[in-house]
Formats: structure tokens, sequence, C-alpha cells
């Protein structure tokens, strides 16, 4: 079982923009960085493989900084067509960097599912998903979708089979109002 974490260089400026009003450029971009190694220290603890889908810097910078080897440029398009590009080769976790409640459990019982299901996920409080896991293709999920907004998780799943687990509904970290929920971050 591979996890592929979506994550971008933290640039101060280019990461965390929404979070800029409230930390400014190099506090976003920082928190970023702390939400990201975070992520990959969860996978790790979880015991599965670990791929990094970069932004933003050179895969060599990505594997110097988190000491991760398998990275890999998330390429051009937008959200649905790069983790199209990534769910072309199965079975696959795909996971943002941006949920701190995420804990390796979450990702061990995400990857148990998945071995006896073609599809998994993991609701997200603003209605998106932290976590999208295939066993099986299903490049439907990833197309004519309103990325960024709050129809994503129901549209995703009027597309997914009646019967696919969901887990837990976690928060992530994306505006000013979420940082209340995170002072230890």
């Amino acid at each position: 079982m591979r996890v592929s974490l979506f994550t971008r260089w933290p640039e101060a400026g280019k990461a965390k923009t929404r979070l800029i009003p409230a930390l400014g450029p190099q506090g976003a971009a920082d928190l970023h960085r702390r939400l990201t190694e975070r992520t990959v220290a969860t996978v790790r603890a979880a015991g599965l493989a670990l791929e990094i889908r970069s932004t933003g810097a050179e895969p060599a910078a990505f594997r110097d900084w988190l000491g991760v080897e398998n990275v890999v440029d998330q390429g051009e398009g937008d959200l649905g067509e790069r983790l199209a590009r990534t769910a072309e080769t199965l079975p696959v976790l795909l996971l943002g960097a941006d949920v701190p409640g995420l804990m390796s459990q979450h990702l061990r019982d995400a990857a148990t599912a998945l071995a006896a299901s073609p599809a998994v996920i993991g609701p997200a409080e603003d209605g998106g998903y932290w976590l999208l896991g295939l066993s099986a293709p299903m490049p439907e999920l990833f197309s004519d979708m309103a990325w960024g907004t709050d129809a994503v998780l129901a549209t995703t799943l009027a597309r997914l089979p009646p019967e696919t687990p969901q887990f837990a509904t976690l928060s992530d970290l994306d505006t000013p109002e979420d940082l209340a929920r995170w002072p230890g971050l």
C-alpha cells in the first residue's frame, strides 16, 4: 500500500496563502513546513510506503528536506488532473499535508479497508475529503469537480460505489478560523 502525500515547498508567500492574513507569509510557510513534517512522521508510524507528490521546488529539495526517496513532481493541471495521474498506479491512499488530527491508526484502518474495497474516503469538515483511497480505477472521481468548494465530498460520494467505507470526519487547516482548533501549532 502506498500513500501519496500532496505537498508544496514551504516558500513564504506561496504556501498556505489563505493563512497569510493571520500569520504573515513566513508564518504561513513555517506552519506548512511543520504540517508536512508531521504528516510524513504519521505515515511512517503507520508503516506504509510513502511517496511525496511535490510542487514548488525540485524533487531533490524535498528528498533532502523530508528524507523521502520517492518524490514525484505533481506536474501541470488542476487538482483533479494531478490526482488522476497519481491514481494511475494502484492501490493508493491520496492524502494532503494539512490535517493536524491525522493519526497513524487512521491510515492503517484505511489501508486495511482498501484491501477489501475498491475505494475508501475520509470526509473533511469543510465539505471536501482528507483521504481518498483507491484499489480500482475510477477516473470519473477527478473530472468536472468544483475543487476547493464544499461540494467536493458530496459529488465524490455520488460517484463512488454506495458501500464505500467512510472514516472519521477530520478538519483540515486552511483558514485563519481553523487556527483556533490547533493552538499548539
